[in-house]
């Protein structure tokens, strides 16, 4: 029978059988003292039974009700987290873990650590990350809040399927394993509960290969009100989730916005419209002008945003962006800016040319906004192009 890496340093084992961990179970911990032996009682003697060479760390987030020593009784190994934040306290305890496999879990007792050769045997099988799911497992009566069950845990889950094409179900299962190599490589930044959401999102990026298994929801065992605040964390998810796609949050409403507006400019430049008795006329049309603004504001943000997330390695290296680089030079952003510059300048000529017909009296807003709008458009939209030029180049030598 197997014996724990805790186990092995009392006894003092060499530290090279030490190091040669398979799995280890990292658990993040405040003031959990009525659950945390629970849970390393569980791993400990899933260990033993599956011969499983495991350790169990606890990674203590400044506990004060003795949840350090029980811990250590039972036989896991603490480290302590000096920063707050479920993130920070999770980093601490990876880092500080010594198996090839980890797999996290909560302190409260609430996951079932007698599972974890569950997910050991995936890790066995090929798989990089296997995630926990307790939609396909089961939920015990009193273990989640409705609106987490039926509301929270799905929408979110639903976005980062939308957003980034990923198979999982229940990307906010508080039990999940994970090769201590791909954790180096995902480089994760965030340190609050949004961390569970960063993990999936740069598993999916990444490409590495992602499993699901069933998992059971018990009733926590805390006797404390819990950490987590539901909707304080799930905007902190959900903020994350549209700051990490700019495509979502930016590039796509700005895209309609331009389309949008551009056609309604180009339906409207000829007269006034008519639909159901209603007349669509300047109005309209200068509503239609500043869409095609504040599109072209959001399309611009998307690839800025882009940039900097690649830059500050939030997101991988994207071949598209690159492809940009290479398309959308200094020279030709100056060139297209400068020609809707004239075609804008050329109108505004034109409308002072009907204003010194009438002797700079007096005018027809109707007629002359017709004019006037489209040229405007045309100005701003230029100077912005040349501007978004200049910051785009400077952005790509910084790359470079």
């Amino acid at each position: 029978m197997e014996t724990t890496a805790f186990e092995r340093r009392r006894t003092g084992d060499n530290d090279a059988a030490y190091e040669a961990l398979d799995v280890s179970v990292v658990i993040p911990c405040l003031n959990e003292a009525q659950s945390i032996a629970f849970c390393i009682d569980k791993a400990i003697a899933a260990f033993k039974e599956a011969g499983i060479h495991g350790e169990v760390v606890v990674s203590d987030n400044g506990s004060t009700d003795g949840s350090i020593e029980i811990a250590e009784k039972h036989g896991a190994r603490v480290v302590h987290a000096p920063l707050r934040g479920y993130g920070h306290t999770l980093r601490k305890g990876i880092e500080e873990a010594r198996g090839q496999f980890i797999v996290m879990g909560d302190a409260d007792d609430s996951y079932d650590f007698s599972q974890v050769p569950r997910f050991s045997a995936k890790w066995r099988e090929g798989y990089e990350v296997v995630m926990g799911n307790r939609f396909k497992g089961e939920i015990k009566p009193g273990a989640m809040r409705w609106h987490h069950k039926y509301i929270g845990n799905p929408v979110l889950s639903g976005i980062l399927k939308l957003f980034f094409r990923t198979d999982i179900g229940d990307a906010h299962c508080g039990m999940r394993g994970f090769t201590k190599s791909v954790y180096g490589r995902m480089d994760l930044r965030t340190t609050g509960m949004e961390f569970a959401s960063e993990f999936v999102v740069k598993a999916a990026t990444m490409g590495v290969r992602m499993t699901e298994i069933p998992v059971t929801l018990w009733p926590d065992k805390r006797g404390r009100p819990p950490h987590l605040r539901s909707f304080r964390d799930g905007w902190r998810h959900l903020r994350f989730l549209l700051l990490y796609s700019p495509r979502w949050l930016f590039l796509y409403p700005g895209a309609l916005l331009m389309l949008l507006g551009g056609l309604t400019g180009l339906w409207l430049l000829p007269g006034p419209r008519v639909i159901g008795g209603v007349v669509f006329d300047v109005h309209t049309l200068l509503y239609a002008a500043t869409a095609v603004l504040l599109g072209f504001q959001a399309v611009s943000f998307a690839i800025f945003a882009k940039i900097f997330a690649i830059t500050a390695r939030l997101l991988p290296e994207d071949p598209r962006l690159n492809k940009l680089f290479r398309i959308i030079t200094l020279e030709t952003g100056l060139v297209i800016g400068a020609v809707f510059v004239l075609v804008g300048l050329l109108g505004s000529v034109s409308a002072l040319g009907l204003w010194g017909v009438q002797d700079f009296g007096p005018l027809d807003p109707v007629k002359t906004l017709r004019l006037v709008i489209p040229a405007i458009t045309l100005l701003t939209l230029g100077c912005q192009i040349v501007l978004f030029s200049f910051l785009l180049s400077l952005l790509g030598m910084s790359r470079k």
